[in-house]
């Protein structure tokens, strides 16, 4: 009797059983797409850091440290590269060219071996000239006026001075780490690299600077540059511990002998946040399509309450017991938890290759989770409206109409008015502190997520949908929908709208589950498409243009701008000027750029300036030619007010010696194109060409309205004679740039999400209203028996259909508005700089709101359809 009772409910009651199973396959395949996502992009932040560090360990040596005992300790964790580097200070660099003699302050001169640059590649870029032998960093270069073959003056310290012929010429990406003082106390300021650096073979080092070590002894130190081969967690912060505790077991074993600098920890340390994040992204954007997949079953299980309520009255009263009933059901449950269970499996599947990033993988313990809460969810719903139903003891208990006397719980508490204030308050409170989503407090090196943070949009969703469904209940009552109706049903209209009252509990809840739905589809593609617009941006910051050409003081990229503005697909081409010049005795990047038409290649926003607009700053710059925008940080160490006067040092290029110029502060710069992120200086380049007396660009800005990667290839055609001469191309440095949510890959997030969102609303506006209509079509069924004609039926069909997803659709388009805003606004630390207004992606909110109607034509047709079949079967049930 039990398997003829399923296989009656699969062919007679299709809707209900798959319906269920279908909310339990959303469900699941939700959960588990998301933690294969959340796995993935944690693994890949590790992979990321761990690769784009150029030394893990520097491994400064005690005085009288012993170096083979060091490099025996190092070896005994696992490294896959080990060098030994040589640091001495000197009191500069002297050379005489072109009948002048330059001289440099206090520098530091480097040992290397001769595999140094191949071990540890990302620490050297040859410029110019041989990659062995004596190389001279680029910035030392031209400070001394020197080039390939020439000879440089070391003075060193407590010695006479030395000579040495410069074979090549350098670059040192990865200065600020190189330089860093090992073993510094925290808290302490980090040192700036030196300005002025020399680069010498292991053996010639030692020649020169073994005599300086007994002269002075505190001049001259030794690092081992170490490369780790020590398998890591694919989780951040499991791997950031386990490189401190390799660090910690080495320190203890050398007992004093050394000091480890761990940069690797260091970068581990900052992608801890990222990963943060990335559980915010979670919470934020995922944690909602669960809940709402879940709801949705849960829906899909209320709207035959009814029929599940009659059919376990008819099994009592022919003497079935509650075992059998609950038998029963339970092998009913089992079937949807089955059914379920692999659909939603073959769906996440099916995500995982379309939407996931490549690497990704179900077999986690998130599927097993994402498994066990679907089948907890399938016997839910299924067992607990029976053993509801079973609490009535007597057949006619069990055939009263179940309805409320009075307002929802909720409605006479205005739990939705408390929501929203809640919202409200935590929101203001945010906007007012100067709040932070993830935390690393001074002293503590721990970042955290400021969990409390979810209850403002979590408080706006589910406030602001209930009082849409108060809202809806009160026009439900008062008959207000009749105007509306009048169009679709005529004279019938005000029939159609006492029969919505009559069903506004039933009708409510399909309203709420659709604007839940929409809003959560709509807020998530906002925030997805604000920050797609937003990483673009943060690109186009980094490069400065759609491709940039990057030359050198010697060699700039100006002097080929003709060339390169002549580049098919190129559509505007502008100079920018990077210089350097003394703020007091801090050397800092100066920006020389052509205000007028600066915006016709790179993008100026008003988050890069302070108290200004962009277009209003460079109205300043236009204004004076020796206008000066400094940094924050700038105008802070130094006081600066607007209008003070400021006096910078610049190189002449007539005798290649640094002058006064003056300037005149106008405003703070926080950010600007290709610009470092401390401390930088923004001038006009025609000022800071006429005061140098040397006009060269030594960068030029390609916008570009075709393929940037064709016109990045032609560019470097027309620059790769240019010494040092590099061009980068914006789709590239977009792949790059390691923000937190590009870190985590947000475009996989956001075809995932998306995809889910038309299902889950197809699902409550389509499914939802077909299983309450086919729970109903008994008394559409009389209707058409009394002589309705299928336009009058079709009235009361669309009435609800324009109830649940029209009314669910407008409510859940401005629901998910606010959202989306309050997303921005507490996820404001993922965006440099912040976004000045949201993106709304109007394709795929049209594409949605396709999904809806389709989804709602589908079920009033299946519903007017069911109605008019076996009208004497369907009159004589129930």
């Amino acid at each position: 009797m039990t398997l003829a009772w399923l296989r009656g409910l699969l062919t007679r009651r299709p809707l209900r059983v798959w319906g269920a199973a279908t909310g339990v396959a959303l469900t699941i395949a939700f959960l588990a797409c998301l933690g294969a996502f959340i796995t993935r992009s944690t693994a890949t932040m590790t992979q990321r850091a761990v690769e784009g560090v150029a030394v893990d360990w520097q491994v400064l040596l005690a005085p009288n440290a012993d170096p083979g005992t060091v490099r025996g300790a190092l070896q005994a964790v696992g490294v896959k590269a080990l060098e030994l580097v040589g640091y001495a200070d000197v009191a500069g660099f002297s050379a005489r060219t072109g009948g002048t003699v330059q001289t440099t302050g206090a520098g530091k001169v480097l040992g290397l071996s001769s595999t140094y640059a191949i071990h540890f590649p990302k620490e050297i870029r040859p410029l110019v000239g041989s990659a062995q032998g004596v190389l001279l960093a680029q910035q030392t270069a031209a400070n001394l006026h020197v080039a390939v073959g020439d000879t440089v003056v070391i003075n060193r310290l407590g010695l006479p001075p030395v000579s040495v012929r410069v074979a090549g010429i350098v670059d040192l990406p990865e200065a600020d780490s190189l330089f860093q003082a090992v073993g510094a106390p925290k808290g302490l300021a980090p040192q700036a690299p030196p300005d002025n650096v020399l680069l010498l073979p292991e053996a010639q080092w030692h020649a020169l600077f073994d005599p300086q070590r007994t002269v002075r002894p505190d001049s001259v130190r030794e690092q081992f540059h170490v490369r780790l081969s020590a398998p890591l967690s694919k989780d951040p912060g499991a791997a950031y511990v386990q490189v401190q505790q390799l660090a910690n077991h080495v320190e203890v074993k050398l007992a004093g002998g050394a000091v480890i600098g761990n940069n690797l920890a260091a970068r581990l340390d900052g992608v801890r946040a990222d990963a943060l994040y990335a559980q915010a992204l979670f919470l934020f954007l995922g944690v909602p399509g669960a809940i709402l997949a879940a709801l949705l079953t849960l829906s899909m299980a209320s709207a035959s309450w009814g029929e599940r309520r009659r059919e376990t009255a008819l099994l009592r009263m022919r003497g079935a017991g509650v075992r059998r009933v609950l038998g029963m059901a339970s092998l009913e449950a089992g079937w949807v938890a089955f059914a379920g269970l692999l659909g939603g499996l073959a769906l996440a599947w099916l995500a995982e290759r379309v939407a996931l990033p490549s690497g990704s993988s179900l077999r986690s313990v998130w599927t097993l989770l994402a498994g066990a809460f679907g089948v907890l969810l399938a016997v839910s719903v299924v067992l607990v409206p029976t053993l509801l139903a079973l609490r009535n003891q007597t057949v006619n208990a069990a055939r009263q109409k179940v309805g409320r006397a009075s307002a929802p719980l909720w409605q006479r508490l205005y739990l939705d008015l408390g929501l929203l204030a809640l919202s409200g308050a935590l929101f203001w409170r945010s906007a007012a502190g100067g709040y932070q989503l993830v935390l690393a407090p001074e002293g503590v090196a721990k970042s955290s997520v400021q969990y409390e943070s979810f209850i403002a949009p979590l408080a706006l969703w589910v406030g602001a949908t209930l009082l849409a469904v108060r809202l809806l209940d009160w026009a439900l009552r008062r008959r207000s929908l009749t105007p509306i109706l009048r169009p679709l049903a005529g004279n019938l209209a005000p029939s159609v709208s006492a029969t919505l009252e009559r069903q506004r509990s039933l009708l409510s809840q399909g309203t709420a589950l659709a604007a839940l739905a929409v809003a959560f589809a709509v807020s998530t593609s906002i925030f997805n498409a604000t920050y797609a617009g937003q990483s673009r941006v943060d690109a186009l910051l980094t490069n400065g243009a759609d491709v940039t050409v990057t030359g050198t003081a010697a060699h700039p990229a100006g002097s080929r701008l003709a060339a390169l503005r002549a580049i098919p697909g190129v559509a505007a081409a502008q100079p920018l000027q990077h210089r350097f010049a003394y703020v007091g005795n801090d050397l800092q990047d100066l920006f020389g750029v052509d205000a007028a038409h600066l915006t016709e290649t790179t993008r100026l926003v008003d988050a890069y300036f302070r108290g200004v607009t962009a277009q209003q700053a460079l109205q300043l710059l236009r204004s004076r030619p020796d206008a000066l925008f400094v940094s924050q940080e700038t105008a802070n160490d130094y006081q600066l007010k607007v209008g003070d006067p400021v006096r910078l040092r610049l190189l002449d290029a007539r005798d290649h010696q640094y002058h006064v110029v003056p300037f005149t502060f106008v405003g703070v710069v926080r950010e600007f194109p290709t610009a470092p992120k401390d401390s930088f200086l923004v001038a006009n380049a025609g000022y800071v060409a006429s005061q140098t007396h040397a006009d060269a660009a030594e960068v030029v800005l390609l916008r570009v309205n075709g393929d940037r990667t064709e016109v990045a290839a032609r560019a470097a055609k027309i620059v790769r004679d240019l010494p040092g001469a590099t061009v980068s191309e914006l789709g590239a440095v977009q792949q790059r740039i390691a923000s937190s949510l590009t870190a985590v890959n947000a475009a996989g997030l956001s075809r995932l999400e998306l995809g889910f969102a038309v299902l889950l609303l197809a699902a409550a506006t389509g499914l939802v209203l077909l299983l309450g209509l086919t729970e109903r079509r008994r008394n559409f069924t009389v209707l058409i028996a009394l002589g309705a004609k299928p336009k009058q039926l079709g009235a009361f069909l669309w009435g609800e259909g324009l109830v649940v997803a029209g009314a669910g659709s407008l409510a859940g388009l401005l629901i998910g508005l606010g959202v989306a805003q309050l997303l921005v606004k507490l996820l404001d630390g993922v965006f440099d700089p912040a976004p000045e207004r949201l993106a709304i992606p109007w394709g795929y909110l049209a594409a949605l709101a396709l999904a809806a109607f389709l989804s709602t034509v589908l079920a009033v047709n299946a519903a007017r359809a069911a109605s008019g079949k076996r009208l004497t079967e369907v009159l004589r049930s129930a």
